[in-house]
């Protein structure tokens, strides 16, 4: 954390307090071939004016909200249309929710730029300077939300625009939106001068068969690619460099970055139950839409919770200690989501988050929320967006309603908001990914339990 600061981060000491509760809206606005796929449109938080109070009225004061590239200039960068905006940030200063802003989430940016655009910095840049010009009361940012998460959708399995299959674009995604980020809070600092950083990570352990041991070793590297440019740690020791530089990222840029002003004041972990993930070289043990392969082998990509026994540490609990080993930085689950049919078994998933959470607080670990997600729910994330299938997931609230309902996780929310526990007694059985039917091996390929939410879809 830098010195010196005296604002969002310095809520509270690491230790003087318990874990807090945060929200989040999903808004992503994705970009698939020429069209924007826009998740504040789909789940309709766009067009109800009351959502703002019904997350109030849950207890929640801290709220991931996005203020979007391409919903505010999508035509040219000159032309901004603020008027939703102003009215949805000028809500939430009359109820007492501190947002965490977000300026591109998932997505690359208005037609005019794109991740592999040698200016995508300087023009996020520029959006964020209005942003804050605009808005100064606001201290925690997240320019870009999940750089590696992104750039693998976009750039290494070809799901998102510009559809690119290849390490080198990967490559060079990640730094062109890590000097993003660096651009815009230098911007925002401008305007801000105790501006918080809140970056955001999809956090995942890769485990294999010993055999695909040197790809779970590159993905398990990989994986942290964003926070360690941020942080300033990538020179030219670092393991990663040979891999930048030869993916064709110019030293000045990796000069850049080692200058380490965007280091997080808080590192935010977005942590699903497919996160963890299993490799396996013998492929046909599995169903078929698993099987993947590097150019060297051929294997299967499947959720670690589903092996049987577990083949290491899963969950947010070992993934956030694994963060705070190797940054010492404060942290938060900034996603808490499981998009499963019985909504018990969110609200079982929230509560291993969150009693991961107090357990590592506990433990001394500088943690400081647990977020929400998907209030509202999200739309088609099961196939990332790539299939207009109205695949609905609800959230605390199920929004295929008018007004929306709640569902049971709303009454969990109000719990922990409350008093930081949730009362009912169910959510403490355990989940459906710590019961023997979970596994693959037990079900043969045939009537699997269909695991829901944010899935790793590709492989390399």
């Amino acid at each position: 954390m830098k010195s010196g600061r005296t604002g969002y981060v310095s809520w509270r000491a690491r230790g003087t307090a318990d874990v807090d509760l945060w929200g989040g809206v999903e808004c992503s606005v994705v970009r698939i071939g020429d069209a924007w796929r826009d998740q504040l449109h789909e789940t309709g938080h766009h067009r109800r004016d009351n959502d703002l109070a019904r997350i109030a009225a849950l207890g929640i004061r801290t709220l991931r909200y996005p203020v979007l590239w391409e919903r505010i200039s999508p035509r040219h960068a000159a032309q901004a249309d603020w008027d939703w905006h102003d009215s949805r940030l000028a809500e939430l200063q009359r109820l007492g929710i501190q947002p965490i802003v977000g300026l591109v989430h998932h997505g690359s940016g208005p037609h005019y730029t794109g991740l592999l655009d040698p200016d995508f910095p300087e023009k996020l840049a520029l959006h964020a300077a209005s942003v804050a010009a605009r808005y100064p009361w606001v201290r925690a940012w997240t320019p870009v939300n999940e750089p590696v998460t992104t750039a693998r959708f976009s750039g290494l399995y070809g799901h998102w625009y510009p559809h690119a299959r290849d390490l080198g674009t990967f490559c060079r995604m990640v730094v062109n939106q890590c000097l993003g980020v660096q651009a815009a809070m230098r911007a925002i600092r401008k305007v801000v001068p105790d501006a918080e950083l809140v970056q955001t990570e999809d956090l995942g352990r890769v485990f294999s068969t010993p055999r695909m041991r040197y790809q779970a070793d590159h993905e398990n590297l990989r994986r942290w690619l964003s926070l360690d440019l941020l942080c300033g740690h990538v020179d030219s020791h670092h393991p990663s460099w040979r891999m930048l530089r030869d993916a064709g990222v110019p030293e000045s840029s990796l000069d850049r970055l080692l200058e380490a002003d965007a280091t997080p004041d808080i590192i935010g972990i977005n942590h699903y139950l497919v996160s963890d993930r299993y490799l396996d070289h013998a492929w046909q043990r599995y169903p078929h839409e698993f099987a993947g392969g590097n150019g060297r082998d051929r294997y299967a990509d499947v959720e670690a919770v589903r092996v049987v026994p577990p083949p290491g540490p899963l969950g947010p609990e070992a993934r956030l200690w694994e963060a705070w080993e190797r940054y010492r930085l404060p942290l938060a689950i900034t996603e808490a989501h499981h998009g499963a049919a019985e909504m018990i078994e969110c609200v079982r998933w929230l509560r291993e988050i969150w009693h991961a959470a107090e357990c590592l607080q506990e433990q001394g670990v500088d943690i400081r929320a647990v977020t929400i997600w998907s209030l509202f729910g999200a739309m088609d994330w099961r196939s990332l967006l790539r299939e207009a299938a109205g695949a609905y997931e609800p959230g605390v609230f199920d929004c295929r309603f008018d007004p929306p309902r709640e569902t049971a996780l709303a009454e969990a929310v109000r719990g922990l908001a409350r008093d930081r526990r949730i009362g009912d007694f169910a959510a403490y059985a355990p989940g459906w990914w710590r019961r023997p039917e979970r596994a693959y091996a037990q079900v043969h390929g045939a009537r699997m339990l269909r695991m829901e939410g944010k899935r790793h879809v590709g492989s390399g």
